[in-house]
């Protein structure tokens, strides 16, 4: 499909949709998702830039109009009308707001604009070199031993052996007949992603906290689709620092905040705490330095000039206490300030982490192939 590119925003691009072997609501859709993504959820801001986009790129027709879209969303159960409690009218109508379908899709969406498609034959192939009781099997036979798991006989093999031992006219299956898969342990792993919503994060003409939920979104999408047994959690920190629900992150939007990174910090810390699992990671997404802490009496200490000592040397602390659980950082600093590159440096030599300078374009890219790597198991 061909097209003419438009822009948004920095950052955000578009493409003049042709109609081919797609269908009038598929070919708005992805326009849609990528607009209700922009606006926070906000559907009726996202349908005005349809309805602005059309009047330059006709991305509707005389077949299709943007009502007729309106009425498909909600047919198809994309949206639907929450109701006003205080509406005394009796019509029971309220502003429209996004499904779990669409929160689902947005997130399938980021995943295939991020990742791309997922090949088949890498589904569940990040294992470790340790053979025995495992939960995926490596191709590998060996002979049946007392201990092995009965479900891992491979019968096909067995049955051959036994025919070899035994013949056919005397056909039966003893011990000594039973052949068994080995298999291998995936390693499983637990992750907080922890997104900047400092005031920042929208400065100087560029949209960052967009591609930054995008790249949360689509890396949820990725675990739930090939590592169900590994979880994430996700944190936001500003002035302070709380976790959000994954169905919150369409709604993820910038406040007018510094940028609390020990609070943020501190709570992935305590979530990672909690989990089973021993291998554990923390990804960070910032654009800034960190500018704010919480003092002991509950008072944020605030100081946006240059890099903080106190606030610095609190930051590289919490680096070194997660060095001490064995919880590896890695920092994406989506900005290229050298005096923020000195601190990250400090940081991720305080952690033994690792730290990535990178623009918007390849952030998800990177989170992707590092997620990868970090989730073999260190035998």
């Amino acid at each position: 499909m061909k097209g003419i590119e438009f822009n948004l925003t920095p950052g955000i691009t578009f493409s003049k949709h042709i109609p081919a072997d797609i269908d009038n609501f598929d070919r708005v859709f992805n326009i849609f998702k990528e607009l209700i993504t922009h606006t926070s959820g906000d559907i009726e801001e996202a349908f005005n830039w349809l309805e602005s986009l059309d009047k330059e790129y006709d991305i509707f027709n005389d077949e299709y109009n943007l009502q007729d879209f309106r009425d498909d969303l909600k047919k198809r159960g994309y949206i639907k009308e929450e109701i006003d409690s205080d509406d005394d009218s009796g019509k029971g109508k309220g502003k429209k707001i996004l499904t779990a379908k669409l929160e689902s899709a947005l997130r399938k969406y980021a995943l295939d604009q991020i990742f791309g498609k997922l090949k088949k034959s890498g589904l569940g192939n990040h294992q470790t070199t340790k053979s025995g009781l495992g939960d995926e099997k490596d191709g590998e036979a060996k002979e049946f031993q007392y201990g092995d798991d009965l479900s891992s006989i491979n019968m096909t093999e067995s049955v051959k052996k036994a025919q070899i031992n035994n013949g056919v006219s005397d056909f039966r299956i003893t011990e000594n007949d039973l052949i068994v898969e080995e298999t291998k342990h995936k390693a499983q792993m637990s992750t907080v992603l922890m997104i900047d919503i400092s005031h920042s994060m929208i400065l100087y003409g560029e949209d960052r906290i967009t591609p930054a939920k995008k790249v949360a979104m689509a890396l949820v999408e990725l675990i739930r689709r090939k590592y169900p047994k590994d979880s994430i959690d996700i944190i936001v920190f500003g002035n302070e620092a709380w976790p959000i629900k994954i169905k919150d992150l369409p709604y993820l939007k910038v406040g007018p905040y510094h940028t609390n990174t020990v609070a943020g910090l501190e709570l992935a810390m305590d979530i990672l705490r909690r989990k089973r699992n021993t291998n554990k990671q923390i990804f960070m997404i910032t654009d800034g330095k960190p500018s704010c802490i919480t003092l002991p009496s509950g008072e944020s200490y605030k100081n946006s000039n240059g890099l903080d000592e106190m606030i610095v040397s609190k930051c590289l602390n919490k680096a070194d206490q997660a060095r001490k659980l064995k919880i590896p950082i890695t920092t994406f600093m989506i900005a290229q300030d050298p005096y923020l590159r000195q601190f990250v440096d400090l940081f991720t030599a305080q952690n033994k982490g690792k730290a990535f300078l990178t623009g918007l374009s390849g952030l998800g890219q990177m989170i992707f192939e590092d997620y990868e790597k970090n989730r073999i198991k260190r035998i």
